[in-house]
C-alpha cells in the first residue's frame, strides 16, 4: 500500500493540473472499487471546481466549490495519470513507462484548465482503492478522518507528544507508530527507517521510552525529528517504487535506493562505527527490518 511520502508525492503531482480546475465530465465505469461509489458521484462532480487538493494521513482531498470534499485513496495498486486531450502524458523528473490497461482505468476526470483540456485517469488493477464524498461541513464525521491522530510531517509532532501518546503503552514502540489513531499516515517502510536513524529497538515496549514523570526519556528524543526527516528525504525523493506504486507522471520513486534497514536483511548497518547486520523479525505478520546492535 502506497504510504505517506507517496499520497504526497502523488498530491503533488496532481496539484497543479487539478487545483483551480472545473470537472467537465466524470467518466464511472464500473459500480465501484472497493466501495461502491458514492449516490449520483458523477452528477454531484460535474460542474464543480476543484478549489484545493490537500492530504490527510494517506487519503487524498479534494474540495469542491459545491462545498463536498471528494476523498480518495489509493488502496494497494492504485495510481493517477494526467493526461493532455491530445493523449500525450504530462512531463515529469523521472520518467519510465508503464502500464495504460484500459480495463484498469475506473474513473476518468475530464477537466478543463487555465491550460487547456486535460484528463486524470485513476487505474487500479487490484480495486482496493476507493473515493467518497464528504458533504459540506461533515468533514469532521467521516468515518475516514474522524479517528486519526496527529499528523507526522510538521511541528505538531514533537517529542513530547510522543511521550504524552506513548505513556503507559505495552505494545511495541513500531506497533504504536504504526496506530493511526495515535499518529495518521506513518507505514511500515518509513517506521522501520527511522526506528533505526533514532537507535531505538523495533521490540521495545513503547512506555519505555518515557519517564516516570510522563517526560521523555533521552533515547526517545531524536525519534519526532527522526521520522520527519525520514519522510521529508522519501517526498524529495519521489516516494519508494515498490511493486505497484507509480507518482502522478507515471515515474517511479527513488527512495528505496536510499534505505538503510529496510529489505535489507543481511547487509551491514550503514551507521558510521556500527558492525552489526540488517536483522528481520515478523511482526503482527510484517517484516521489520532493525539493527540489533545499534537499535536498542
Amino acid at each position: 500500500m502506497p504510504e505517506l511520502p507517496e499520497v504526497e508525492t502523488v498530491r503533488r503531482g496532481l496539484e497543479p493540473v487539478m487545483t483551480g480546475a472545473t470537472v467537465t465530465q466524470l467518466e464511472v465505469r464500473r459500480p465501484g472499487l472497493r466501495y461502491p461509489f458514492p449516490g449520483e458521484f458523477a452528477a454531484r462532480l460535474e460542474g464543480a471546481k476543484i478549489t484545493g487538493l490537500g492530504r490527510r494521513a494517506k487519503y487524498l482531498l479534494a474540495d469542491l466549490s459545491t462545498g463536498e470534499t471528494l476523498l480518495m485513496h489509493l488502496g494497494m495498486s492504485g495510481s493517477f495519470r494526467i493526461e493532455a486531450e491530445a493523449g500525450s502524458k504530462m512531463p515529469g523528473i523521472f520518467h519510465h513507462d508503464r502500464s495504460k490497461l484500459a480495463v484498469h482505468d475506473h474513473v476518468v476526470f475530464h477537466l478543463g484548465t487555465s491550460g487547456g483540456a486535460a484528463r486524470v485517469v485513476y487505474n487500479d488493477p487490484r480495486r482496493f482503492g476507493f473515493m467518497q464524498l464528504i458533504e459540506a461541513g461533515k468533514r469532521d464525521e467521516c468515518a475516514f478522518l474522524s479517528g486519526l491522530g496527529v499528523e507526522p510531517t510538521g511541528n505538531a509532532l514533537s517529542t513530547e507528544v510522543i511521550a504524552r501518546l506513548f505513556e503507559g503503552r505495552k505494545s511495541p514502540v513500531k506497533a504504536a507508530l504504526l496506530d493511526q489513531r495515535l499518529i495518521a499516515g506513518l507505514g511500515n517502510i518509513y517506521v522501520c527507517e527511522a526506528l533505526h536513524a533514532a537507535g531505538i529497538s523495533p521490540m521495545r515496549g513503547a512506555g519505555t521510552l518515557v519517564n516516570r514523570n510522563g517526560a521523555p526519556s533521552k533515547r526517545l528524543a531524536p525519534l519526532a525529528e527522526c521520522i520527519r526527516e525520514v519522510i521529508s528525504r522519501a517526498i524529495e525523493a519521489g516516494g519508494s517504487s515498490l511493486r505497484d506504486h507509480r507518482q502522478a507522471d507515471g515515474s517511479l520513486g527513488y527512495f528505496q535506493h536510499s534505505f538503510s534497514v529496510y529489505d535489507r536483511e543481511g547487509e551491514a548497518c550503514p551507521k558510521p562505527g556500527c558492525n552489526g547486520i540488517v536483522a528481520r523479525v515478523v511482526q503482527s505478520g510484517r517484516s521489520t527490518f532493525y539493527c540489533p546492535v545499534c537499535q536498542r
